[in-house]
C-alpha cells in the first residue's frame, strides 16, 4: 500500500514538476518546436525542456550540428550555457530533445531565452534552421522547515 503525502512533501512534489508546455510549428510545416517551462523552489534545482521535431518527410541531419544556445534572466543560473548533440536527453532521425538543467535564489517570474540550430533535409534539399524559443521560469518560496519542538531542560 502506497504511503499518502503529508501536507508538507504535496506542494514540494508540485514545485519541482514541470508544469507548461507548448508548441509552435514551422510556417512551412517542416518541424515543430515544443518545450516544457520549469517550476523550482528558490535555492532549489528545476528543469525545463526544448524538443524539436521534424515534420512531414523532413528529417533531422545527424551529421550537422545540433545546439541550444541559452541566455538566462538576471536571477536564472543554467547548468550549461550552449547544449550541443553529446547533451541530448533523447533522440532519433526525426526528433531531439534538450532538457536544460537550472536554478533560481529568489522567487518570482523569470525566463530563460533559448535559440535552437539544426539542419533538417529531406531525400533532395537541406535546409539550416535557427529558431528562438522562450522558457518560463516560475520559482516559488520553498516550503518551511517542521518547526522542532524544544525540550524542556531537565531539573537537577
Amino acid at each position: 500500500m502506497p504511503m499518502p503525502m503529508n501536507r508538507v512533501a504535496l506542494p514540494t512534489a508540485f514545485a519541482l514538476a514541470l508544469v507548461w508546455a507548448s508548441s509552435s510549428l514551422a510556417a512551412d510545416g517542416s518541424y515543430a518546436i515544443s518545450k516544457t517551462d520549469a517550476s523550482l523552489p528558490a535555492g532549489g534545482k528545476g528543469k525545463a525542456s526544448v524538443t524539436i521535431s521534424a515534420k512531414n518527410g523532413w528529417h533531422l541531419n545527424a551529421e550537422a550540428p545540433l545546439t541550444l544556445k541559452l541566455l538566462p534572466a538576471a536571477g536564472v543560473e543554467v547548468d550549461k550555457a550552449k547544449l550541443g548533440r553529446v547533451d541530448l536527453a533523447a533522440s532519433n532521425e526525426t526528433s531531439a530533445r534538450f532538457d536544460v538543467g537550472m536554478s533560481a535564489a529568489e522567487p518570482g517570474k523569470k525566463t530563460v531565452e533559448a535559440e535552437a540550430g539544426f539542419v533538417l533535409c529531406q531525400e533532395d534539399s537541406c535546409k539550416p534552421v535557427k529558431e528562438k524559443v522562450t522558457l518560463a521560469v516560475d520559482v516559488t518560496v520553498p516550503p518551511a522547515a517542521p518547526a522542532t519542538a524544544k525540550r524542556p531542560a531537565k531539573k537537577k
